[in-house]
């Protein structure tokens, strides 16, 4: 059977519809290519992008490894601080006792003064009023009393610096 015009006619409209699917596919499958090209592009793009976040990551990791090295000296170099202000509190400790001595011996020679020589001073000042006497009698008998009283009050003022002693001793 001999195909006639028609019948290619007919078969050809028949194959049109395929024909047309075949072109849309392959339409898409171009489209597919294209965006699998740009998918690529995007991905080397992506993969870019990571390997420069890898880098900055590395570089973060770095600097905060340094920072925590500083963090440790610091924390060393304020220990040591803490100490030397530990050993200048002892030290202005030691100087305000020093200073405490240097005001009781201070406190000491002023009783002295006011106590022992102020004392001799006025009894050698009373004893030279009592002139009226016999000069080989006053005389005789104001030497041992200036003495004594002298000595007096010198035992007295050495008394009153054992009892301090003794009180900054207790």
């Amino acid at each position: 059977m001999a195909l006639t015009n028609d019948d290619l006619q007919a078969i050809a409209n028949l194959f049109k519809p395929v024909q047309d699917d075949i072109q849309m596919i392959k339409e898409e499958i171009h489209t597919l290519k294209n965006d699998t090209t740009e998918l690529k592009q995007d991905v080397q793009i992506l993969k870019q992008d990571v390997q420069v976040l890898k880098q900055e990551t590395q570089e973060l990791k770095q600097d905060v490894q340094i920072l925590k090295q500083d963090v440790q000296v610091l924390k060393q170099e304020t220990q040591e601080l803490k100490q030397d202000v530990q050993v200048l509190k002892q030290d202005v400790q030691v100087l305000k006792q020093d200073v405490q001595v240097l005001k009781n011996q201070a406190t000491s020679i002023e009783l002295t003064l006011e106590n022992e020589t102020n004392r001799g001073i006025k009894v050698i000042a009373e004893g030279h009023l009592n002139l009226d006497r016999k000069l080989s009698e006053a005389l005789k008998v104001e030497n041992e009393k200036e003495l004594l009283l002298l000595r007096v009050s010198h035992l007295e003022n050495e008394m009153r610096k054992v009892k301090d002693r003794l009180n900054q001793i207790a």
